[in-house]
């Protein structure tokens, strides 16, 4: 039986930034399973994405073509204890949460299929942009006797809707990325032939000097926060979010480009 929380040489994220953008690549052919190994690599990934000031927009992507992700590896779910598992699920809900939290715009790039666990790291994404033709999507899990556990259930029915979301996860449906966008759970549906190069033009236009950075991330947080607080907590976290954009270089320039008639230059400072 092997080990499954032993630590491996082999790279299961692949890590690289493009033009502001740090491209974090499930890396486990033919699927892209993730075990305790890759998602510790994903978390470390993510603090690094997270740290580097030249990183503006973060984009995940699956290996290949064929797949985004498959979700949890089936085989270690099934050699490991009940007390193993439930750390394993604690920790990429520690690891998806650090993705959320993250002031810095998530595109999920959904190259293939995104079923299971796949889907739920998704789902901790801010945009999905989604490969036409490209696969299905859905929480199957209750196939196997169980439910979403990386927070499938609580993010799907946030962006769908509690009755919708309780009906894609008690059927086990997989469906297209069409039908994915219908429901909002896609943002964007990309032709095949060019996806990989329109989801990463996609992501440039988030990217400073056009963009000011600092504001879409801060967006993001208030959005994220606001929406798990009453009300006038979230119009708190926004003022003080606002009062830190307004110190900003890039509220600065925008103000100062729009009074002199100009395209302003951000900074994402």
């Amino acid at each position: 039986m092997a080990d499954w929380a032993a630590p491996t040489d082999k790279t299961l994220v692949e890590y690289r930034v493009e033009g502001g953008v740090a491209i974090l690549e499930l890396n486990d052919p033919p699927a892209n399973t993730y075990t305790f190994n890759m998602m510790q690599q994903l978390d470390a990934s993510i603090l690094r994405a997270r740290m580097d000031d030249s990183v503006h927009v973060i984009v995940l992507r699956g290996k290949g073509e064929k797949f985004f992700s498959a979700g949890a590896n089936i085989q270690m779910l099934n050699e490991v204890t009940p007390r193993w598992k439930y750390f394993f699920c604690l920790h990429a809900n520690e690891t998806l949460n650090r993705l959320e939290h993250t002031p810095k715009l998530v595109i999920a790039a959904l190259n293939g299929h995104t079923v299971g666990g796949g889907l739920e790291i998704a789902l901790a994404a801010d945009l999905r942009l989604a490969c036409q033709d490209g696969g299905k999507i859905g929480l199957p899990e209750v196939t196997l006797g169980v439910l979403p556990g990386t927070g499938g259930t609580q993010r799907l029915s946030r962006i769908v809707g509690r009755s919708k979301s309780i009906e894609i996860m008690a059927t086990g449906e997989l469906f297209s990325f069409e039908r994915a966008q219908e429901l909002g759970l896609v943002n964007k549906v990309l032709p095949k032939a060019a996806f990989w190069n329109d989801v990463l033009a996609y992501a440039r236009q988030f990217v400073p000097p056009g963009k000011a950075s600092k504001a879409v991330g801060l967006i993001k947080r208030a959005v994220c926060s606001g929406l798990e607080v009453p009300f006038e907590s979230g119009l708190a976290i926004e003022r003080e979010l606002q009062q830190q954009l307004f110190q900003s270089q890039d509220a600065k320039e925008g103000l100062a480009a729009y009074v002199e008639k100009r395209t302003p230059a951000f900074k994402g400072v």
